[in-house]
């Protein structure tokens, strides 16, 4: 099932995604709410019910009235927070490689994640980005969850329960804000907090099953290779695997979950795959050859992203027409 939310009239809806169709969840069955963090909170019973009324749209059992005039949002726009991982080893060692740095061996001892700006979600469409975010801008090529029910203390092994359906993320980051806070110790902050997209629709984990493959050695919960691709104007710039994850979200979600509360509406990506931002592609190829062109994010660029049978996600940049910068704020002695 795909769970898509969507505005008319400037109000949000909630609504199935079938064969190229949206139709209104609500009207339905008037039991299900017609937004999705009500939906969410309802659980188990309310997604059996969405369950239900897809497949007797999908068998023809039921005729459903299609929207026509609409605009897609971010299947969450009102995420009750956004958390994103570290899960992918070949991006992290890539990264650090193009740094002259050694590999970190604390990756391969725990999942850890950063809250980033759950205000700042996006669907597709604009993203209007300020004068300091074009200091090295990139896309980021992510999967996200969404949780589906209240826990604390959950185990690995009974994390993937928890986890109402999945999505692309792209973590847009503005690399050089990124890069001064963090010589700071902390953050990543403005680097991070401008948007954060993801999208199309939600897709359910029963959707999922004829990609399932086993978790990576020494490693719990679900695992799924499904295609990962990334676009830039067209011309193809990223391929991964979301099986190439080395911490499962199960493990991410049993960190996230330790000692706190996760709720429904919580977003968790699984951080960047490997190939999968300009910064990663920019530092391998100048060590590999000291005249490669770098390439960052521009106005007008377009972003498409895609994830065997999660969807794909475009975006077209925005430069805000200012020239309000904090970056030229900076203290000097």
């Amino acid at each position: 099932m795909k769970l898509v939310s969507y505005k008319t009239e400037n109000r949000e809806h909630l609504g199935l995604y079938v064969n190229g169709h949206i139709y209104n969840l609500n009207s339905c069955d008037k039991l299900i709410p017609d937004n999705m963090n009500e939906f969410l909170w309802g659980g188990a019973e309310l997604m059996e019910r969405a369950k239900k009324v897809d497949e007797e749209i999908k068998t023809g059992k039921r005729t459903a009235k299609e929207e026509i005039f609409f605009e897609i949002l971010a299947p969450i726009p009102h995420p009750t927070s956004c958390r994103d991982g570290y899960a992918f080893r070949q991006h992290v060692a890539a990264a650090r490689r193009n740094r002259k740095v050694e590999m970190i061996p604390e990756f391969d001892q725990y999942p850890i994640f950063y809250f980033t700006n759950h205000n700042a979600i996006q669907g597709p469409g604009e993203i209007e980005c300020m004068p300091d975010h074009f200091e090295k801008l990139d896309f980021e090529l992510e999967a996200a969850v969404v949780i589906g029910k209240k826990g604390r203390n959950i185990k690995a092994a009974e994390a993937d329960e928890y986890i109402a359906g999945y999505m692309i993320m792209n973590d847009m980051s503005a690399r050089t804000l990124q890069m001064e806070e963090m010589l700071l110790n902390l953050g990543p902050a403005k680097g991070k907090d401008f948007s954060t997209v993801i999208g199309p629709w939600l897709v359910t984990p029963d959707e999922l099953e004829a990609y399932k493959i086993p978790a990576k050695p020494g490693h719990v919960g679900n695992n799924y290779d499904l295609k990962m691709k990334c676009w830039v104007n067209g011309v193809e710039v990223s391929t991964g695997s979301m099986g190439d994850m080395d911490w499962t979200f199960a493990e991410i979600i049993e960190r996230c979950a330790y000692g706190a509360d996760i709720l429904p509406g919580d977003v968790i990506g699984s951080g960047t795959v490997g190939t999968g931002c300009f910064l990663e592609l920019n530092g391998t190829g100048l060590l590999n050859d000291p005249n490669y062109q770098v390439q960052w994010l521009q106005p007008s660029d377009v972003v498409e992203m895609e994830i065997t049978g999660l969807g794909r996600l475009s975006n077209t940049i925005r430069k805000v027409d200012t020239d309000w910068s904090i970056l030229k704020q900076k203290k000097t002695k």
